[in-house]
């Protein structure tokens, strides 16, 4: 996740595109919900009730910490008529997380329902979010590189920003998301 969060920062730093800025980002949350995790089950934490709610609550807060800044780059750059260019980089990286992420956060899920750990089945569907913001990046990228639907970028960031505070929600909750 940290190597496809830098990837995607980078390519999206190239390319001027929110949606993949919110991809990259998105990348980097995941990783942070991750440390969270291994946090939750080490030392005598592993079997604690409080521990598992602590970490539940933080990872539904690495949801809401993507949402406002992915949304207010997307509406600048919808007022400000900001076109990314296009991104070979970006395009395949959604292909590939759209590839590998869908495994690993089933299987993060179905491990979560089995230890019956709300926190690490969050985190599965965090990355199952992500597949499906890999799928709406990408959708994107052909679709301003191939079809000069330029709007369409931004318009993805926002998408992102809206499932960010969706999950955040549902793993706040408690909730199956995804």
């Amino acid at each position: 996740m940290t190597m496809e969060g830098a990837v995607a920062i980078i390519a999206a730093t190239l390319a001027g595109s929110v949606a993949l800025l919110g991809f990259g980002l998105d990348s980097v949350i995941e990783g942070l919900a991750s440390v969270i995790i291994i946090w939750r089950f080490t030392g005598s934490r592993a079997l604690s009730e409080q521990a598992e709610r602590r970490a539940r609550k933080a990872v539904a807060v690495t949801f809401f910490l993507l949402a406002p800044y992915i949304a207010a780059q997307a509406v600048f750059a919808l007022i400000n008529v900001d076109k990314a260019a296009t991104s070979g980089l970006g395009i395949g990286l959604s292909i590939a997380s759209l590839i590998v992420m869908p495994l690993l956060g089933t299987a993060k899920k179905r491990i979560g329902a089995s230890i019956d750990s709300r926190a690490t089945a969050g985190e599965g569907a965090q990355n199952l979010l992500c597949a499906y913001l890999a799928a709406a990046v990408l959708v994107g990228l052909l679709a301003n590189s191939f079809l000069g639907l330029w709007w369409l970028d931004p318009t993805v960031g926002l998408l992102i920003a809206l499932l960010a505070v969706r999950e955040g929600r549902e793993a706040w909750r408690g909730e199956d998301c995804c």
